[in-house]
C-alpha cells in the first residue's frame, strides 16, 4: 500500500523528526511504501490551510496514495469542524486514515465507528451553532435592533448574501 505521512509541529523551535521516525518505523512494520512526507513546521493545528496539508490533499485527490498516516489526530487538526471536513474528503476519495498513536484505521470496524462518532459530534456542533445564531437574530429583532448596516453608513456597496444569512433565511 502506498501511503502519505503527515507531520506537523506548532513552533519553529520544534522538529518533526520524532514523528517521522515513528511513522517510518510503522510503515516498515507493515511494508507500506511511503509516497511522500508532508511537513508543516511552525504552523498551528488550528489553521485550516497549511502548505503541506494543502499539498497532501491535492495529491490525495489525484490518487497518488492509498492512505494518510499521522502520529496523533491533533497533528492533522484541532478543530472538530475542520477534522470532519478532512475526514469526509478522505472518505469521499476512498483514502484510509491511520492514526498510529490511537491504533485507529478507518478501514477497520473500530475505525469506522470512531469516524461515525466524530461525524455525529461535528453534526451536533453545527446544529447547535445554527440554533444559537437563530436565537441571537430573533432576540435582536424583538429588541427592534437593525439587522443590517448602520443607518447613515457611508458604505453603500452591494454585498453578496451568503453563509449564515442564507442558511437562516432558508430556515424561515
Amino acid at each position: 500500500m502506498k501511503v502519505a505521512l503527515y507531520v506537523r509541529v506548532s513552533t519553529t523551535d520544534q522538529t518533526t523528526l520524532n514523528q517521522e521516525l515513528l511513522l517510518k518505523e510503522y510503515c516498515n512494520r507493515f511494508d507500506y511504501i511511503i509516497y511522500n512526507i508532508y511537513r508543516d513546521e511552525g504552523i498551528s493545528g488550528a489553521k485550516t490551510s497549511r502548505p503541506a496539508l494543502d499539498s497532501m490533499l491535492r495529491d490525495m485527490r489525484l490518487k497518488y496514495f492509498d492512505a494518510i498516516i499521522v502520529w496523533k489526530l491533533d497533528r492533522l487538526g484541532r478543530s472538530i469542524q475542520h477534522l470532519l471536513q478532512v475526514l469526509q474528503e478522505l472518505q469521499n476519495n476512498n483514502i484510509r486514515l491511520i492514526i498510529t498513536d490511537m491504533g485507529m484505521d478507518t478501514n477497520t470496524p473500530q475505525g469506522k465507528f470512531f469516524f461515525t462518532i466524530i461525524g455525529a459530534v461535528a453534526e451536533l456542533e453545527r446544529e447547535l451553532i445554527t440554533e444559537r445564531i437563530r436565537a441571537g437574530i430573533e432576540r435582536r429583532r424583538k429588541q427592534g435592533k437593525n439587522m443590517g448596516r448602520p443607518v447613515g453608513s457611508k458604505d453603500k456597496s452591494v454585498r453578496k448574501k451568503s453563509g449564515y444569512w442564507l442558511r437562516w433565511r432558508k430556515g424561515k
